[in-house]
């Protein structure tokens, strides 16, 4: 693949199951370099494979039917706009909007009757965010600042547009659409945020939640009395990670906590949902010990209560075996389960457990399964693997049955290098597991070792561009999980605790020696290292202890911890738990206290509004090196943040894909990627 074709890359969003399991609806997104946007829309999809475009938007995303399968409720975003909520008939038809939030809705619920929908819409302050006419950004009021948690990367300042929970009626589909007055019966005219909420263009919404906090992930209850939802309420939440499952009656009334109700360990908790009996809560959860902060590589377990007595919690799921932290969603499925999606060596499994406890596999092997839908004895899923980047499927005892090609000319239009599975030894006897992606041609090819971000996330078995970019450019490129990754249990992901830099450098090399001995057509004279976040981490301390590589990418780096803590969103505890507290310890795992030592020319890429990373890290990184005489450019790229290579603008990803190939062009040239003559 080459940079310009980022716009083949189509990816597919939780399906939604016709209530008779005949059908389903996804919404399927790809970039577009027109709009510099995300554009899709949805589209249904016969279980025997016929397929049709649904609606026509800019952006719909988000498809769920009503329990009763009359209606299909969905978001829809306009170029520049935010996410609304829209319904059409399930047969068809012109979709009705439902809301007009002045920051969009995000999650949404539909009552058991389909009558009634909840959702979650961040609420500005007045005179923030466009809410006073003629005040920008750059004009509004001073923000007092006296909390942990005050800003959130992607979401910027967030305690000045918390996350409340809304209700609103669905309107008669058949009745008359709203129409503007004009001439005599003309009224003033109301614009901006909410406008049409106001002018009674769209049902007007409920706000049944007012807490100073994030109201998250609603969901009715069975028989549509109460609403479950997570938030921090706890009066210590701005100090820990713990969030709480809670329950509210329809008009906001009556809110019951119903996790974290005893003491001991304490709980991170997320998606909660009634079983489809309605004698079940189930939800997710992190053990964050007494402490409610220690958070490193702690896997994400599948809980249940009886709805009768919420304190019997029980834990269904093995955190020691099983890791339901990368899809944080539970599908319902028939009677009192549910599916889960665990994450085990790269692979993104389907998994279905019983109130009781008893779990079997759907879906396993070397593919990624991103999302799931069951009803009327079907199970659905979306997912990945080497060759598609989304996709719909039916689960067939065990089995995938694909319905859809989304990604057909994408494999027309481009080779899609195959992923070779291969397992190298460290020094101390340990396995490290990855993959091998290898251009076309004998070689000897230049090498890439790209190291994932987290660190506790994985490459895995999904289609991953960043390798097939650089593949096509004519590099070997090496995918690892080290020490420190998820999908092989916590005490694989917890052994770099305090200890990062250690173990987990011994595995990225360890790997590359393995590949370079086995693989001849690998030129182990001619190396770059790359990588990520916690990916830019260890890339900086590789080049700081091992002098090998020709070059190095640093791209939105975890850099200097101490400087970390207060400056990124997640810096007043993320630091703290993975190096420690003692100075000197701090240092010895600090790759800006061994940047003296770096000699390898090194590439510093970040974006400017990078809050999880931010880009102080790579500033005085990219200072330090040019001080010191160090060969380095530093990339900057205005409007994005940490996601940039996962979510940016088209453009920008295209345009960093383009930089990167310029600078190995210069340090690492292949027959298909030579420095341009005008830079030489």
């Amino acid at each position: 693949m080459k940079p310009d074709q980022i716009d083949l890359l189509t990816t597919t969003g939780t399906p939604t199951l016709h209530p008779d399991g005949s059908r389903l609806v996804v919404a399927a997104t790809r970039p577009d370099f027109r709009a510099d946007s995300y554009v899709g829309q949805l589209w249904e999809v016969t279980l025997e494979g016929a397929r049709r475009r649904l609606t026509r938007g800019f952006r719909d995303t988000a498809p769920r039917y009503s329990p009763d399968g009359e209606l299909l409720l969905f978001l829809r975003a306009a170029p520049g706009g935010k996410p609304q909520l829209f319904v059409v008939r399930a047969a068809g038809g012109e979709p009705v909007q439902l809301t007009d939030q002045p920051l969009g809705v995000s999650r949404f619920d539909v009552a058991p009757d389909s009558r009634t929908v909840v959702f979650a819409a961040r609420v500005p302050e007045p005179g923030r965010y466009g809410t006073l006419d003629g005040v920008g950004a750059g004009l509004e009021d001073p923000r007092l600042i006296t909390q942990y948690k005050y800003r959130m990367n992607g979401s910027g300042y967030i305690t000045d547009k918390r996350s409340q929970l809304f209700t609103v009626e669905v309107p008669d589909l058949d009745a008359e659409p709203w129409i503007e007055a004009v001439g005599r019966l003309k009224q003033e005219r109301v614009d901006g945020p909410g406008a049409l909420e106001e002018q009674g263009a769209v049902p007007r919404a409920t706000q049944v939640t007012t807490a100073d906090a994030d109201h998250l992930e609603p969901a009715f209850s069975a028989d549509g009395m109460r609403i479950f939802f997570t938030a921090a309420l706890a009066p210590d939440a701005d100090s820990t990670l713990v969030s709480d499952i809670h329950s509210i009656a329809l008009d906001g009334g009556d809110r019951r906590q119903l996790t974290n109700l005893s003491g001991g360990s304490r709980l991170g908790c997320s998606a909660p949902g009634p079983s489809a009996d309605g004698s079940w809560l189930f939800f997710l959860a992190t053990d964050l010990s007494p402490s409610g902060v220690d958070f490193v590589a702690r896997s994400t377990a599948l809980y249940a209560a009886p709805m009768d007595d919420p304190q019997d919690l029980r834990r269904l799921s093995d955190p020691g075996t099983i890791d339901l932290g990368d899809v944080q969603d539970i599908v319902r499925d028939a009677s009192d389960a549910v599916l889960v999606f665990n994450r085990s060596r790269g692979m993104g499994e389907l998994l279905r457990f019983s109130a009781t406890g008893e779990s079997e596999t759907l879906v396993t092997g070397p593919t990624v399964v991103t999302g799931a839908a069951s009803a009327g004895g079907a199970v659905v899923v979306t997912y990945t693997d080497p060759s598609t980047t989304g996709d719909v499927a039916v689960v067939d005892r065990a089995v995938l049955r694909p319905l859809t090609d989304f990604s057909a000319a994408l494999r027309a239009r481009t080779r899609v290098g195959d992923m070779q599975e291969r397992t190298y030894t460290a020094p101390d006897g340990a396995s490290v597991h990855g993959w091998v992606v290898l251009p076309e041609g004998d070689g000897p090819h230049p090498v890439l070792l790209v190291i994932h971000g987290g660190p506790f996330a994985q490459y895995g078995w999904g289609y991953f561009d960043e390798a097939q970019v650089y593949a096509a450019a004519g590099y070997a490129v090496l995918l690892c999980n080290p020490r420190g990754s998820a999908g092989y249990g916590p005490d694989h992901g917890r052994s770099i605790k305090e200890a990062m830099g250690t173990v987990d450098l011994d595995d990225v090399l360890a790997y590359l020696d393995g590949a370079l001995a086995e693989f001849e057509v690998m030129d182990n004279e001619r190396l770059g290292v790359m990588g990520g976040s916690y990916g830019g981490y260890l890339t900086a301390w590789t080049i700081a202890h091992d002098h090998r590589f020709h070059g190095a990418i640093v791209e939105r780096g975890y850099l200097d911890p101490p400087s970390f803590v207060g400056s990124s969103d997640i810096g007043w505890f993320f630091s703290e738990q993975y190096t420690g507290t003692d100075p000197a310890r701090v240092e010895q795992q600090n790759p800006f206290a061994k940047i003296g030592s770096v000699r390898t020319p090194a590439f510093v890429i970040h974006s400017e509004e990078d809050l999880r990373c931010p880009i102080e890290q790579a500033q005085r990184y990219y200072t330090a090196l040019k001080k010191q005489g160090v060969e380095t450019e530093l990339l900057v790229f205005p409007g994005e943040t940490h996601e940039l290579s996962r979510s940016g603008s088209p453009w920008h990803r295209r345009q960093r894909f383009e930089h990167i190939l310029r600078w190995w062009a210069r340090y690492l040239p292949t027959d298909a990627n030579q420095p341009d003559p005008a830079t030489r």
